[in-house]
């Protein structure tokens, strides 16, 4: 496949993925909502910060490395090798369970339960269902690795809206289940995840669409472990950048997950501030699930395949080079233009939607200016997520493992300033830490992606530059909206309520002609490449 080829495909991937997990996710917000009128903040902190962290930290440790791995280079390699290695996440992610989980039970503050019963099921449960969720991995994998458009998406989307619905039925049916319900809920979830993947490749596998893109797969017994004859189990160079990548992903999830490590080890807050911190979190962080992460992973795949790791920028072929700069300055200027939009109007619109979607109970006290600031915190979330992405696909064994030391040292400053932060702020102080995190790592990646295109023509981080007339509309809009805020919004009725609302459309509407005059070359980028999979499928 062609790196033209490749690009189309990997487009197609982003966009069809977006898409998808915005209509799935808008039916989740739907039941989400809803739930909030059933459970108490104390609830919803245990389960959205302890019980999730147990969950997400043995799924991250037990396979983000061996992803990272696998997904590198081209599709032709040994891929019996490859699966062997990937089923070696089961039994790791078994040993973190079990480890964590000891933690969970024997170390960490245990709830009241007059107010949280049924601490230890939760505990289990959540940890069997990253257990559960690991055994799909080499399915996930070979889907990622040969581009299955719509499959990772359909199969995570039918998950969350399953589980969303049973929790939904079961909170408004048997409150007093407590723990019970989520417990019941997350082993749904994993369990259809998996169960996707198994039977659409039961149903692939052998057909003559496989046999017409000459699959390296024939049968489901070959996503079993295989040894074979007289050669290694598993591809030792595929093993030794799994170690760097492990070594890197322990220091990536701390930095991903600190402040719910601090809530969690430290208790600088409590349970009912912990639910209001993850609701609005999960509120600020819809774009960045349903935009970046999509085309992280995606342009993820381009990069790795297009350019040789860790080889100099003039011993590659200069198509692929030219066609990965161009592709890189277009992704940057792309998420700066989404991630700024939502910093200045997502100020002026923080109250009034939390108060649409959970009532005071999040519209009052600390709820509104934890949202204005995880606001700014998308903005700088947004550029990390391609230049690391970039940076990620690009690096040599030797440069990943000098920056897990750079991982290493912000680990370690996060977490302190997230601590003192916490203890002068309240639960803003985790937000201006994870900002304070981010700008440096965008920082390093921005460093090693000059040094990486310096000896070329190629100048990619142009993509981070704006027009001096956008800046202006920028700054105009988010001057406007403030000042609709404090006069229509939000204790002045409906009426006020909507005029505000159109002020900001107004607005927004101004400044997306503006982008449209201004940035021909991204418009360009997001038409040939993204729209026009959808213009083909049309026709």
């Amino acid at each position: 496949m062609g790196s033209q080829d490749v690009l189309s495909e990997t487009t197609r991937l982003a966009s069809s993925s977006a898409l998808l997990q915005i209509l799935f996710r808008v039916i989740t917000f739907g039941l989400n909502a809803f739930t909030l009128r059933y459970v108490s903040k104390e609830m919803i902190g245990l389960v959205n910060v302890r019980l999730t962290l147990l969950y997400s930290t043995v799924v991250f440790l037990a396979r983000e490395a061996f992803r990272r791995a696998c997904l590198s280079g081209s599709t032709k390699r040994n891929w019996t090798k490859t699966i062997n290695l990937l089923w070696l996440t089961v039994p790791l992610g078994v040993c973190w369970s079990l480890f964590l989980g000891w933690i969970w039970l024997r170390l960490l503050e245990v709830p009241d339960p007059n107010t949280v019963p049924y601490y230890k099921i939760g505990v289990v449960a959540f940890g069997l269902s990253a257990v559960v969720e690991l055994l799909g991995e080499p399915f996930w994998v070979l889907a990622q690795a040969h581009l299955f458009i719509r499959l990772k998406v359909i199969a995570e989307s039918l998950s969350v809206v399953s589980k969303c619905i049973l929790t939904v039925i079961l909170v408004v049916l048997y409150p007093q289940w407590g723990l019970h319900i989520f417990s019941l809920a997350q082993l749904l979830y994993t369990s259809i995840l998996v169960l996707c993947y198994i039977m659409y490749f039961m149903k692939f596998l052998g057909s003559p669409e496989a046999t017409k893109k000459s699959f390296p797969v024939s049968r489901m017994t070959d996503l079993l472990p295989n040894l074979i004859e007289d050669q290694t189990v598993v591809d030792w160079k595929e093993a030794r950048l799994t170690w760097s990548f492990f070594k890197q992903s322990f220091l990536k999830q701390m930095l991903t997950e600190g402040e719910r490590y601090v809530m969690t080890f430290l208790n600088v807050l409590n349970f009912g501030d912990q639910g209001v911190y993850d609701i609005v979190n999960n509120l600020g962080s819809l774009v960045a699930r349903f935009i970046f992460l999509p085309v992280e992973e995606s342009f993820y795949i381009f990069f790795a395949k297009v350019l040789e790791r860790g080889m100099d920028v003039k011993l590659q072929k200069q198509d692929d080079i030219a066609m990965a700069a161009a592709v890189l300055e277009s992704l940057l200027k792309l998420v700066l233009l989404v991630g700024l939009s939502i910093t200045v109007f997502g100020y002026a619109y923080s109250q009034l939607a939390l108060d649409i979607y959970g009532g005071s109970m999040l519209s009052s006290g600390s709820g509104p200016g934890l949202l204005r600031c995880y606001s700014l915190y998308v903005l700088l979330l947004a550029v990390n997520g391609v230049t690391e992405c970039f940076a990620f696909a690009s690096m040599c064994k030797e440069e990943v493992d000098r920056f897990n030391f750079v991982m290493l040292a912000l680990s370690f400053t996060f977490l302190c300033v997230s601590y003192f932060l916490t203890q002068w702020q309240g639960s803003v102080g985790f937000i201006l830490a994870n900002c304070f995190n981010m700008s440096i790592r965008i920082a390093h990646s921005i460093h090693y992606i000059y040094n990486y295109f310096k000896e070329s023509s190629y100048r990619p981080l142009k993509g981070l530059l704006l027009s001096p007339s956008l800046i202006f509309v920028y700054i105009i809009s988010g001057v406007v909206t403030v000042f609709s805020e404090v006069f229509l919004c939000c204790d002045k009725g409906w009426l006020a309520r909507l005029i505000h609302i159109t002020v900001g459309a107004l607005c927004f509407a101004a400044t997306l002609i503006t982008i449209f005059f201004t940035e021909t070359k991204m418009i360009n980028f997001v038409r040939t490449q993204f729209l026009s999979q959808y213009t083909k499928k049309e026709t």
